[in-house]
């Protein structure tokens, strides 16, 4: 056997281990970015509206929206581009006097968040007359099975409880009845 053979062989070997490598280091990475949401991200409460359907593999579920996922045109503040379906935004949230977070300004790049505020991505997903309608990814809400129809009765008393990354991203921390 060459020493040519050998060689191309333990290339390959490396190459294997190195392929496994990377997947393992991106499926590391997809798993701690959800969690470095909760290590990092700040809390905020807003207003929803829940609808109650169901997933046949995972059980119940709520459909939420959001107060915030309904911007004015008027607090878009990128001059460079106009707000387009399917585009990323960056919408600046800050809590008002009860504690609910309210947008005051949407960007297409992520702006700097000043003291009290906290900045959620989001994906444009349609524009509507004169609103702009936006996704965070966080409109579903697992519940445990039976419950979905309750919560769909307190539809206009509920507070959803966020954590918000620094990056952008937010996860669902629970679900409030506001009195």
């Amino acid at each position: 056997m060459s020493d040519n053979a050998v060689t191309g062989g333990s290339r390959r070997s490396l190459l294997t281990a190195g392929v496994i490598l990377l997947q393992a280091l991106v499926l590391i990475g997809i798993a701690l970015s959800f969690y470095a949401v909760g290590w990092f991200g700040k809390d905020i409460r807003v207003r929803t509206v829940p609808v109650d359907p169901r997933d046949l593999l995972y059980g119940d579920y709520v459909t939420l929206s959001y107060d915030i996922s309904r911007l004015d045109p008027s607090l878009w503040k990128d001059a460079a581009r106009k707000p387009e379906s399917g585009q990323p935004v960056y919408v600046v949230l800050k809590p008002d006097v009860d504690g609910i977070a309210q947008p005051v300004a949407a960007y297409g790049s992520k702006p700097a968040a000043q003291e009290g505020e906290v900045v959620l991505k989001g994906r444009i997903d349609n524009r509507w007359g004169e609103e702009i309608f936006v996704k965070y990814g966080v409109e579903k809400y697992y519940v445990p099975e039976g419950t979905g129809e309750s919560l769909e009765d307190k539809a206009s008393r509920l507070i959803v409880h966020m954590k918000v990354a620094p990056w952008g991203q937010a996860k669902i921390e629970g679900l409030e009845e506001r009195s």
